[in-house]
């Protein structure tokens, strides 16, 4: 059956899964690059853009089982861009260039229409005006049985989590504070939704907590 899951989602130690004012410059937002730098070196991670150097180990090993068994791919549009409003035309497709990392239908989750757009390497961007449930309702058959993975931002996850939606969220604490930005549990009771933590695991530069619905 197919599942829902947030996978590789970084957060700071006081909660913060990205910095404060995104922006073309800071796509992450201020300071939020370093959330990830667990992230960058892996093999997974150099891979995507044709590089055969990077690191193995527990890390890489997340990595690696975030992108297992997925069919499609559920963003918001902060993910998508820093663009606000209305379309101003179709130039922009998206942070990664010709060949985005996803290489599945995605879909983006919108308040203003915009036609799909194809890209290099199978991957497809589809704007969702309708909410969250036909996005994955629509994605679900897109999978065609695989799983659709969640890749935020926060205000997204948030609102899967608080619909009973997710079935199993991965995030990895980087060891830095931000003490500003996004906050993925904000106003969230995991224990009432039915999150238990079922692994934990260590590692240098973050560590890796599952969290599952049971």
């Amino acid at each position: 059956m197919s599942k829902l899951r947030v996978e590789s989602f970084s957060m700071s130690i006081d909660g913060c899964s990205a910095g404060p004012n995104q922006s073309l410059e800071n796509p992450l937002g201020i300071g939020g690059r370093a959330l990830h730098e667990w992230f960058f070196p892996t093999a997974t991670f150099q891979q995507m853009f044709g590089n055969e150097a990077g690191t193995t180990g527990i890390d890489n090993d997340f990595a690696v089982r975030g992108f297992r068994n997925i069919g499609a791919w559920i963003l918001g549009r902060n993910m998508f861009g820093p663009i606000r409003g209305p379309w101003p035309d179709g130039n922009w497709k998206g942070w990664w260039g010709d060949n985005p990392p996803y290489h599945v239908p995605v879909f983006v989750l919108t308040h203003h229409a915009r036609d799909s757009i194809t890209m290099d390497g199978g991957t497809t961007f589809h704007f969702i005006t309708d909410g969250i449930h036909s996005a994955l309702d629509r994605a679900k058959e897109a999978a065609n049985g695989l799983d659709v993975r969640i890749g935020g931002g926060a205000a997204t996850i948030q609102q899967y989590l608080r619909a009973g939606l997710i079935d199993e969220l991965h995030i990895a604490i980087a060891p830095i504070l931000l003490g500003a930005g996004e906050k993925l549990f904000s106003d969230i009771n995991l224990i009432s939704l039915g999150y238990q933590c079922v692994e934990h695991v260590a590692a240098a530069k973050a560590t890796h907590v599952v969290l599952r619905k049971i």
